[in-house]
């Protein structure tokens, strides 16, 4: 008697960025051996008139197993939870590119098509310490994701916390470290710590996380790459380059008033906000990666790789 095969999970991942890609390079090696089937969804732009670069990235996702459908984030809720129906997990990387909104819109759309499990694009800090009202209007819709998952059980939902992307420390335009123009700035107060980690090591932890047994659900997971204060990164920057740096603090006062001038200012919003500390990061050592023994990258191994480069 022939024994039917095991129904394969479909697994959606929506944008192939930054993050994106990280998570496919991760989750497609696994899918056969794991009974999944994995979707990329990218802008339909990619798929019908790819750049040099679209191309490479397609070739790769296709070498991979995975499959590439285009598809426009900023369709209509009923749009999405029309393709939402056909898939057992979402996996959401898409990020803020799409606007305000839209992260409210596609959970609202994984939800109405009952979407066995969900990870929303929560991969930053803890929205429920920063709460609603944080003045950063990001936050605030983050936070408003959770409630809606939480409001709801026909749905599992994993949250994974990740902090920062570690190379947002070294963006000169966030202006806490400039290699360039040999600057630091510490945010709030030299112990003030962050949370980082790299895309790399959130593409393989949260593939770790999704295929874990037992099963998690409902649930917010912690991972890090690093937690550090800005004294701390001022120490490893400085003995890591042999260089001297200018070091300043920018207390949250002075940050408030920068955001009162400015209050449309981007950078500005995430300056004053990774300056209150609270919600930015959690210890290493009560984490996912430290608790099942997975090594990440940290600010130093980081910033090595970066200097070699």
């Amino acid at each position: 008697m022939n024994r039917s095969e095991p129904k394969r999970q479909r697994v959606l991942v929506l944008g192939a960025g930054q993050l994106g890609i990280a998570v496919l390079r991760a989750l497609g090696p696994r899918a056969h051996s794991s009974q999944i089937s994995v979707t990329a969804l990218v802008s339909p732009n990619t798929v019908n008139h790819p750049s040099a670069r679209d191309t490479e990235t397609l070739a790769e996702l296709r070498g991979l197993g995975i499959e590439v459908i285009g598809f426009d984030l900023a369709a209509d809720e009923a749009s999405l939870s029309t393709l939402f129906e056909s898939y057992d997990t979402v996996l959401n990387c898409s990020g803020f590119v799409a606007g305000p909104g839209t992260q409210l819109k596609i959970s609202r759309a994984v939800l109405t098509a009952k979407v066995r499990r969900y990870f929303p694009w929560q991969f930053g800090v803890d929205y429920d310490v920063v709460g609603n009202g944080s003045g950063q209007p990001v936050f605030d819709e983050q936070y408003a994701v959770r409630q809606l998952l939480r409001s709801q059980q026909d749905t599992e939902w994993v949250i994974v916390s990740t902090g920062m992307f570690t190379s947002f420390l070294f963006e000169p335009a966030f202006d806490v470290v400039n290699l360039e123009r040999k600057t630091i700035h510490g945010l709030g107060s030299w112990e003030t710590k962050v949370t980082v980690t790299t895309p790399e090591d959130i593409g393989l932890l949260t593939t770790e996380i999704l295929l874990a047994e037992p099963r998690i659900t409902n649930e917010v997971v912690y991972v890090a790459g690093d937690t550090i204060s800005y004294g701390r990164l001022a120490e490893v920057i400085e003995r890591v380059t042999g260089r001297a740096f200018e070091k300043t603090v920018w207390t949250l006062e002075k940050l408030r008033t920068d955001l009162a001038q400015t209050p449309d200012d981007v950078m500005t919003r995430y300056r004053a906000a990774f300056a209150l500390g609270d919600g930015m990061w959690w210890e290493k050592s009560q984490t996912f990666n430290a608790r099942h023994s997975y090594e990440t990258i940290d600010v130093e191994r980081y910033l090595r790789a970066k200097l070699g480069s």
